[in-house]
């Protein structure tokens, strides 16, 4: 009898763990990454960022009234990684830690467009002492 109440207690915790683990399946999706071996270029990076991001995060990076600054601590990589540029790019962003209301998606960049205008704010944010 107790040898039956484990092995129900075995096979119920394995279904709950498959369960669980079906349902962290559905709810991933794909990140937007650059090309592999792709080295990311500040210089692409500032033609991109001035064309795409000027308008709302400031030719000088320090933000608009549309848009925050990201010479801030809020990006630095430990707070915002590379991946989260990616995503809000990709896909928006909804507001979070300042009230400009929503980012939408921005169309027409790359993955590998994203890294290089990543690579142009990473250089900057150093020059200023975020890291």
């Amino acid at each position: 009898m107790e040898a039956d109440m484990k092995r129900t207690h075995g096979i119920a915790s394995l279904l709950a763990l498959m369960a669980l683990s079906a349902g962290v399946t559905a709810q991933t999706f794909d990140v937007p990454r650059p090309s592999p071996g792709l080295m990311p270029n500040p210089a692409a990076g500032k033609t991109l960022y001035e064309k795409n991001c000027a308008s709302c995060h400031g030719a000088d990076l320090k933000g608009t009234e549309k848009g925050p600054p990201f010479l801030h601590k809020v990006y630095e990589p430990s707070h915002h990684g590379d991946m989260a540029f990616q995503l809000a790019v990709g896909s928006g962003s909804r507001a979070h830690h300042w009230n400009f209301g929503d980012m939408k998606p921005v169309p027409g960049l790359s993955p590998d467009d994203v890294a290089h205008i990543t690579a142009y704010v990473r250089m900057h944010q150093r020059k200023v002492g975020i890291r």
